[in-house]
């Protein structure tokens, strides 16, 4: 069964297996540990909302779209959170893979982590880095933005990083709205699919040696990643809500 997403402008059809190949509009999301990417990601390519995720592998998840009127494919590739430690920033190679890899850059903090935050400068800089002469196009998140009594980063600080950083902000709920996780999402493959196809690069590799791109070919498509595991927890996310309010 193939799941069919009406995403405003941006809308998921069924790939014929006699098509031509669409271009591919190639996400990555970075971010520190728990601070939201991977139920971003699901939320933004199945509008769902799980609250409990397995320890973040670095999942490429993919989806046939149309981004105003452009059949294309829309790659993401969610990335193990990033961590500070006495010697700097620690971060998987398959990051920095990842970035040379990639179209554009989704930067994430949560709201509720002063750390997460701390991280973006350091993280936005390896973006720099690792980009050369041809900087992708970047967007910072600020997810958890539901989350008003644990907040620990203020609201006005977002956009002062991002206007230092010369990159668009978005503050955003991945649990509570998922207009807000399309809107910034959408607004970045659009500009994406306005600019010409870049050169093929390589996929990311992990630490295997064994290419993201392959390894996504072991995946059916358009299922993401553990999609059938992403579906149980959601079943039973909604079950834990309805006896929730039973009890009540």
């Amino acid at each position: 069964m193939r799941l069919i997403q009406n995403m405003t402008t941006i809308a998921e059809y069924p790939a014929s297996e006699y098509s031509a190949p669409n271009r591919a509009i190639k996400i990555a999301v970075i971010g520190g540990s728990g601070v939201g990417k991977t139920a971003l990601v699901v939320r933004f390519l199945t509008k769902r909302f799980i609250g409990d995720y397995e320890r973040n592998a670095g999942n490429l998840y993919s989806r046939e779209v149309q981004v105003d009127g452009e059949q294309v494919t829309i790659q993401v590739q969610d990335t193990p959170g990033a961590e500070m430690t006495d010697n700097g920033i620690s971060l998987p190679d398959h990051v920095t893979c990842s970035i040379q890899w990639a179209d554009a850059v989704v930067l994430v903090y949560s709201v509720t982590d002063r750390s997460s935050f701390d991280l973006i400068d350091q993280l936005h800089q390896l973006v720099v880095r690792s980009s050369g002469a041809s900087m992708p196009p970047v967007i910072l998140l600020a997810n958890k933005a539901d989350l008003l009594h644990l907040r620990r980063v203020d609201s006005q600080q977002g956009p002062i990083l991002a206007g230092n950083l010369g990159c668009s902000f978005y503050e955003v709920s991945a649990s509570e709205d998922y207009n807000q996780v399309h809107g910034a999402f959408h607004r970045l493959c659009c500009q994406l699919a306005k600019q010409p196809p870049p050169a093929s690069s390589s996929p990311p590799t992990s630490a295997s040696g064994v290419t993201e791109k392959r390894r996504s070919l072991l995946i059916p498509r358009p299922k993401s990643p553990n999609m059938q595991d992403l579906k149980r927890r959601f079943k039973q996310a909604l079950s834990a809500k309805v006896r929730t309010v039973t009890s009540v």
